[in-house]
């Protein structure tokens, strides 16, 4: 449960060190690096408001979103649906629509600053409205619960210019080590 900077996790009550914690420890012990979390989404958010184009995915780089939003397990991107994105009644493709919500929860576990790797084990996806050729959608991630081996995210993808959700989907990533 969230409980804006206190997260529940097996029980335990544990701070969520987000950026703003961080800066405020930061001027206490100047000589302490920033945490691995951190490192990442000042990478990220250096590509705020560009196509990203040099990610590790080859997927995220055909799909070329523009990052809107990078925050610790929290990703924000915005996508405009190319003709090679839909399917043949011209509407975005289910399969893009879950390729979307994969590749976007696999990059926001790489907020989180885990040093071990994770994969998806399943995803669930709810599909409620079209999108076609043109059109700009945005995709936003955030975590569900963290355990110790599986983590729980969830990315919803709205059409913004319609007001409407187009699709919400939950995976489940397996720790593997």
């Amino acid at each position: 449960m969230d409980y804006g900077l206190w997260t529940m996790d097996y029980g335990l009550w544990t701070m969520d060190y987000g950026l703003w914690t961080n800066k405020l420890f930061y001027l206490f012990l100047p000589d302490m690096e920033p945490s691995l979390s951190e490192q990442r989404l000042a990478f990220l958010r250096q590509s705020i408001g560009k196509v990203i184009t040099d990610s590790p995915s080859n997927f995220m780089n055909w799909l070329a979103p523009v990052l809107v939003k990078a925050e610790h397990g929290i990703l924000v991107c915005q996508y405009t649906i190319r003709k090679e994105m839909t399917n043949p009644y011209q509407i975005l493709h289910g399969g893009v629509t879950a390729g979307i919500i994969d590749d976007l929860i696999g990059a926001t576990v790489f907020t989180m600053g885990l040093n071990e790797r994770y994969t998806t084990i399943n995803n669930y996806i709810d599909y409620f409205s079209p999108a076609s050729e043109g059109d700009e959608v945005v995709a936003e991630t955030s975590i569900v619960k963290r355990g110790r081996t599986i983590l729980n995210l969830q990315c919803e993808i709205f059409l913004p210019s319609k007001k409407r959700l187009i699709a919400k989907g939950y995976s489940n990533m397996l720790n593997i080590g």
